[in-house]
């Protein structure tokens, strides 16, 4: 059935409970593949970087990634995760142009990890947790690429190219149990959840976990049942969802679409579906296969991963601090509110800041900056904030020139300015443009001598009580030096030289 209207969300809510299921897909950051010994470059010419093994060609044997199956070691450790003592690999069949082996090497019912939960934060401060049902081995696809067509898919094109560097790249997956009782937050939860895990992902080193390059994905499993059922309804799988706001999105838009299928009196259909990232809409992709489609069996060429209890505790110990922890004490450290610290997450600033302040400088100059000019910046340019071209060290010198009094706030835009247009470092762009504070008193002492005789009326006004008024005398100042005055000194001398007390 054909649904050209959606429910409202708020309808939608008010008779059916939504249950996600949401499965991750990370691209670990190891050298080689998981299974040969071919490079990951992310960039290389097509098809330059495979060998008969991810190939699958006749006679190839496989051989285990020993970083791989740490990397996924360490994954569930952070996820709270039990670590198999004993599990192995299985091939999971199916045909599809950009797999060459005609069958993907992936973990089925042993997977090395399972059973743990993921605690992450709303924007109001409330803790959901996630469960978390397994994060089994895996490796890539290879790539295809449509050509003709006005869409970019299979549908409608004249041809495919095919590049194979992708096939056989570590692959974690990632799958949450039924998420339960979220009710009208569920595209929330499931937004905060991939970014709280894109976070640890990041901070175990496993991975950049760069969604818009694919290095992470996520399948968002939906379903609707009735309030007061326990029984689930049928889900819809969109897949490969690449942005934190699409997650979200998609969820909500499947929740809409799910309730105005039933309401007409419609049956879901468990299908994949693709999102749009343009109108956030989803449409039919191919009708779901169940496991045993997929029939799974044992890999023959590929002898069992035990890995043992003193290797995984040594694992345990050095895992770094897990985000969430890490954020409320910087936010205690920082003395901020939940909310701001919600806005530097959002901005992809917290690491910034911490290595500004690693540099040298104090926390709030390092935030003033990163979430204040820099922020600007990258907004304006559809940038991240950590791909500007401006490095932490040199922001914590632009701090530093602040403090010191060689520069004012105007001026270190200006310098920050100059940094990001490749001028140089922060003190040769000051050096370049004549930037510094014109700190010689003499100097000072002339242009607001030259201000108070330019400006006799607002002089007397001064003399004769009305203090503020010192602020028009001091930007005149300002203005005379280009802005390269220490505001604070020159009011200073303003009321000096007038007879006025501060």
């Amino acid at each position: 059935m054909t649904v050209t209207e959606l429910v409202s969300y708020e309808d939608a809510l008010t008779t059916y409970d939504p249950v996600m299921g949401l499965e991750v897909h990370v691209e670990l950051g190891t050298r080689t593949k998981m299974f040969c010994g071919c490079a990951t470059t992310l960039g290389a010419d097509a098809n330059s970087q495979t060998c008969p093994t991810c190939l699958g060609l006749p006679g190839a044997l496989p051989v285990v990634n020993a970083i791989g199956v740490e990397s996924a070691i360490r994954i569930g450790l952070a996820l709270n995760c039990q670590i198999a003592e004993w599990c192995r690999f299985a091939r999971k069949n199916y045909f599809y142009p950009d797999m060459p082996k005609n069958f993907q090497t992936s973990q089925y019912d042993e997977p090395i990890a399972f059973d743990g939960y993921l605690d992450v934060q709303l924007e109001d401060g409330e803790i959901f947790r996630v469960e978390i049902e397994r994060a089994h081995m895996e490796e890539d696809t290879g790539k295809s690429t449509h050509i003709g067509g006005a869409t970019g898919r299979i549908h409608g094109a004249s041809h495919s190219l095919l590049d194979y560097n992708r096939a056989g790249i570590p692959l974690i997956e990632i799958v949450t149990k039924p998420i339960e009782g979220a009710g009208e937050r569920a595209p929330e939860v499931a937004k905060a959840y991939v970014a709280e895990l894109r976070e640890l992902i990041k901070a175990l080193g496993v991975s950049e976990a760069r969604m818009e390059m694919g290095q992470m994905r996520c399948d968002v499993n939906l379903s609707l049942r009735p309030k007061g059922e326990k029984k689930f309804g049928t889900r819809s799988e969109t897949k490969n969802v690449n942005s934190l706001r699409s997650v979200e999105r998609a969820a909500r838009y499947e929740v809409q679409r799910h309730a105005a299928v039933l309401d007409s009196g419609g049956t879901i259909i468990q299908e994949t579906r693709h999102f749009h990232e343009d109108d956030g809409s989803t449409t039919s992709g191919r009708v779901k296969e169940e496991a045993e489609d997929y029939r799974y069996f044992p890999e023959p060429d590929l002898v069992p991963v035990a890995p043992s209890r003193e290797w995984v505790e040594e694992l345990r110990a050095g895992l770094p601090e897990l985000p969430r922890l890490r954020r409320n004490r910087l936010r205690e450290e920082w003395g901020i509110s939940q909310h701001e610290m919600q806005s530097v997450l959002n901005a992809g600033a917290v690491g910034l800041i911490v290595a500004t302040t690693d540099a040298g400088a104090d926390a709030a100059s390092a935030r003033k900056w990163w979430m204040g000019e820099l922020a600007r910046r990258a907004n304006e340019s559809g940038t991240e904030l950590a791909d500007l071209p401006i490095t932490p060290e040199q922001v914590a010198r632009v701090c530093a020139l602040v403090k010191e009094g060689s520069l004012n706030d105007k001026l270190a835009r200006q310098v920050i300015e100059g940094v990001l247009a490749s001028e140089g470092s922060p003190d040769e762009v000051v050096e370049k443009r004549g930037l510094k504070v014109v700190s010689d008193e003499g100097a000072l002492g002339t242009a607001v001598d030259e201000a108070i005789a330019a400006n006799a009326d607002i002089a007397d006004k001064i003399r004769a009580g009305k203090v503020q008024a010192a602020g028009a005398l001091v930007g005149a100042v300002m203005k005379a030096t280009r802005g390269q005055a220490d505001a604070a000194r020159v009011r200073e001398l303003i009321l000096e030289k007038l007879g006025v007390e501060g």
